[in-house]
């Protein structure tokens, strides 16, 4: 069996009166790509602020690569890197291309400028973006900065052998990009796995069918901040699971409550 990298352990968190998640269990394996589905507002994006350690849990337990987690990531050191691209791309709009895929290693390398420029424009042609280094995210599309938020999640320090991500998390990649945009987003999330200079392992929240078939081995479906069903892609158009089967065909008859 593949290696677990991330564990959550009966892990529950509550907004003021709402639970949004309920002793769910869950296990990330390396070499994975897995997506937590389900409705809006049943807690799959906060599982992926727990995962990344920017988010503590009110109970239960992180184990990332079977050290348990203590607090957030900022408090101790995690035995791996864990690369996080946000839904809105969360670029910083007064810094360029170059700035913003490199920034980490401007802020916390020595490495000389003109090295860490060479690297990111190894990373923006790996994510098919060569030569735009000196553009402002204004001036870019919402797939190019989508895209370039990737470079900068899986960008590294060579100097550091630990600086490398072992995971990647996708926060809604194709949220509100057109069709064809989102199969280049698609098509790179899958390149990025496969490259030697990508990371093998991502968990995406989605509820794009389109990128959930495209994108992901193994799936979660989280309803009312408890993990309902797993399975894998091509269960989805024979699974017995009511929740499963009215969330892929966009019923409004069915077990999921339907707000407003």
């Amino acid at each position: 069996m593949a290696e677990p990298l991330i564990e959550l352990k009966k892990v529950s968190k509550t907004f003021g009166n709402n639970v949004v998640l309920d002793e769910v269990d869950l296990t990330i394996y390396r070499g994975e790509a897995l997506a937590v589905i389900g409705p809006s507002g049943t807690g799959k994006s906060t599982i992926l602020r727990i995962i990344a350690g920017l988010l503590a849990p009110d109970a239960g337990e992180v184990w990332v690569q079977g050290v348990r987690r203590q607090g957030l990531a900022e408090d101790g050191q995690d035995p791996i890197v864990i690369g996080m691209v946000f839904q809105q791309a969360a670029l910083f709009d007064s810094l360029n291309v170059y700035e913003n895929v490199g920034f980490r290693l401007y802020q916390h390398s020595r490495l000389s400028a003109k090295r860490i420029r060479d690297l990111v424009n190894q990373k923006l042609d790996l994510v098919g973006l060569p030569g735009i280094g000196d553009r402002f995210p204004a001036e870019l599309s919402g797939g190019m900065r989508k895209r370039v938020s990737f470079a900068r999640a899986i960008m590294e320090n060579p100097d550091d052998p630990q600086d490398h991500p072992e995971i990647l998390l996708y926060d809604e990649p194709t949220a509100g990009l057109d069709p064809i945009a989102s199969t280049v987003i698609e098509d790179l999330i899958r390149s990025i796995q496969q490259h030697s200079k990508g990371c093998s392992t991502y968990v995406m929240v989605t509820h794009q069918d389109s990128t959930i078939r495209r994108t992901a081995d193994r799936i979660v479906f989280l309803y009312r901040g408890k993990v309902r069903w797993e399975g894998v892609v091509s269960d989805i158009d024979t699974v017995d699971n009511l929740l499963v089967r009215q969330f892929f065909s966009g019923s409004i008859d069915g077990p999921i409550q339907v707000a407003g």
